[in-house]
């Protein structure tokens, strides 16, 4: 699998070429924030609604996809919540990564760009990028991934990355 970043803004959002996007939402966020802000903007509102009439509540577990309707590259909204925020842990966010896994594959979607729960503050964004491999280490349906991050927590989690190709290599040699 191919591991891109890209930086949370409305352009590069524009730009992305992938079949979906993966979004978390917390139970206890609103307004939404990050790159679900900017999709919900794109969508004119379009999630905010469903938060507001309960359709979506952000709770732990809940799963959703919603169709992009033309107003973003990719086709497909993968929404998946990821209860109050304060409760986001280590094993809380590897099940989050591990079922948004399993859904893309059920969905055969194999390109898809993610905003990771928490990042940067729940976990640090170096701690999120070593429990995300972890969690991918045996994925083998996603070709390629973006990660929509800020450009500090792109900078906390490229040598993670880094590191992990590193040690791949050295396996297989």
């Amino acid at each position: 699998m191919i591991i891109h970043f890209t930086a949370p803004d409305l352009g590069r959002l524009d730009e992305l070429r992938t079949e979906a996007i993966c979004l978390p939402i917390f139970e206890d966020q609103r307004p939404v924030r990050g790159a679900l802000s900017l999709v919900d903007w794109r969508l004119c509102g379009g999630i905010s609604r469903l938060l507001e009439s309960g359709i979506l509540t952000g709770k732990w577990g809940e799963r959703a996809l919603i169709p992009s309707r033309g107003k973003l590259s990719m086709e497909k909204i993968f929404l998946y919540g990821a209860g109050p925020r304060g409760e986001l842990d280590d094993g809380r966010f590897r099940s989050a990564v591990a079922e948004m896994f399993r859904t893309l594959r059920l969905a055969k979607v194999r390109e898809s760009a993610w905003s990771l729960p928490g990042v940067p503050s729940l976990p640090t964004a170096a701690r999120a990028m070593e429990l995300f491999l972890a969690e991918s280490r045996d994925e083998d349906f996603q070709d390629e991934l973006i990660l929509i991050e800020s450009s500090s927590s792109q900078r906390k989690m490229i040598p993670v990355l880094e590191r992990e190709r590193r040690k791949a290599q050295a396996e297989r040699v």
